[in-house]
């Protein structure tokens, strides 16, 4: 065989390794996969059996399609009575409002939008600009406070967090969790069904001393990178091999459902990690 024909072939098979290599980054960073979870507890009030909660988290500016529409025709498609946003909808490096705008005036045509700020909008300098839009558009905005759904006689009650990272500058700083910590301290004794949307996984301790029911949470963007055998390798505020990334995490009374959100951040790319809607139904009793 000739020289020729054989630095040919290995620029063939390259230029197909490297094809192969695209598709496979395009696939594990833009198709959206739906993870579904069942909730029963005797304290989900009856009237909210079956109610489905839909959780959109890290979006971090990134678009699915023209005006979102790959990601709104697959929260539409789930039917969903509540849409959380749990953090995370720009990003701090590349601040950009419009996409995050796109997709929550589409999620609005869907179902009520309940949104929680997380570390990005709190270090972005534009939080301000993105609560106003949020506000003016008909998003509920929840900053250590809480928002009652109703349902005939019954209530479904919604707490909201607001980022640690509001109260800081750098990650040299650590996390600042005096805010949260006396916020949920207000709803420890409450004895009704207590739903939590909280950015931070790695507070979970917190979440489960202070008794709180559900708790939806994101950031970790399920470790970004998650290899067989190992699993993930990396998330924000845990470092190397992080303990929670994607699922369904329990402790004592307290369920946390972690998604492993959108969009990526400083580090581009995805691997064995593709972007993550949550959907949880509702049982009673």
């Amino acid at each position: 065989m000739r020289k020729s024909t054989k630095t040919k072939r290995v620029v063939i098979a390259a230029a197909a390794l490297l094809a192969a290599l695209a598709c496979f980054f395009l696939w594990q960073n833009n198709d959206i996969v739906t993870t579904n979870f069942t909730y029963q507890s005797d304290k989900v009030p009856q009237a909210f059996d079956g109610f489905v909660v839909v959780q959109v988290s890290d979006l971090h500016n990134k678009r699915f399609g023209a005006g979102q529409n790959i990601l709104l025709n697959k929260i539409d498609a789930l039917s969903p009575n509540v849409i959380l946003v749990t953090g995370d909808l720009v990003d701090r490096r590349r601040y950009e409002l419009a996409p995050a705008m796109e997709f929550i005036e589409g999620a609005l045509q869907i179902a009520p939008v309940i949104y929680v700020p997380g570390n990005h909008e709190a270090w972005s300098g534009r939080y301000n600009e993105v609560r106003t839009a949020l506000l003016d558009a008909g998003v509920t905005v929840l900053e250590n406070a809480s928002y009652t759904f109703a349902r005939g006689d019954d209530e479904l009650v919604f707490l909201g967090a607001r980022d640690p990272d509001f109260l800081t500058q750098t990650y040299a700083q650590g996390t600042d969790t005096s805010e949260i910590s006396a916020f949920l301290s207000d709803w420890k004794d409450e004895s009704g069904f207590k739903l939590l949307l909280s950015h931070r996984p790695e507070l979970f301790d917190l979440y489960a001393q202070n008794r709180m029911d559900m708790v939806f949470s994101g950031h970790a963007h399920g470790g970004q990178i998650r290899l067989p055998f190992i699993g993930a390798l990396y998330a924000p505020d845990q470092g190397l091999f992080p303990k929670y990334t994607a699922g369904r995490y329990e402790q004592g009374q307290t369920s946390m459902l972690l998604s492993r959100g959108l969009g990526n951040s400083l580090f581009p790319f995805r691997v064995f990690n593709r972007p993550e809607l949550v959907c949880v139904t509702f049982q009673a009793g």
